[in-house]
């Protein structure tokens, strides 16, 4: 089955630069659409060695703690 969807002028330009000879309009939709695909986090398993894992996990720390005072309870 198919489905006729609409695109602006640009989106659809984007998508006919990414299109391969014989590939069609939806392989490119699909093959997009599975690369941004959320990957899982045993992916990312052993990437980081030595002092690498340390300053990651120190950005992570200072992001959240960023992010926390930013927070507001809307429910107040």
């Amino acid at each position: 089955m198919t489905k006729a969807i609409s695109l602006s002028e640009k989106a659809y330009e984007t998508l006919k630069r990414m299109k391969t000879p014989g590939e069609s309009f939806s392989d490119v939709v699909m093959r997009v659409a599975v690369k941004e695909k959320k990957k899982s986090l045993t992916e990312f398993s052993g990437k980081w060695v030595g002092d690498d894992i340390d300053e990651v996990f120190a950005q992570i720390k200072k992001e959240r703690e960023q992010s926390a005072s930013r927070q507001v309870d809307l429910f107040q």
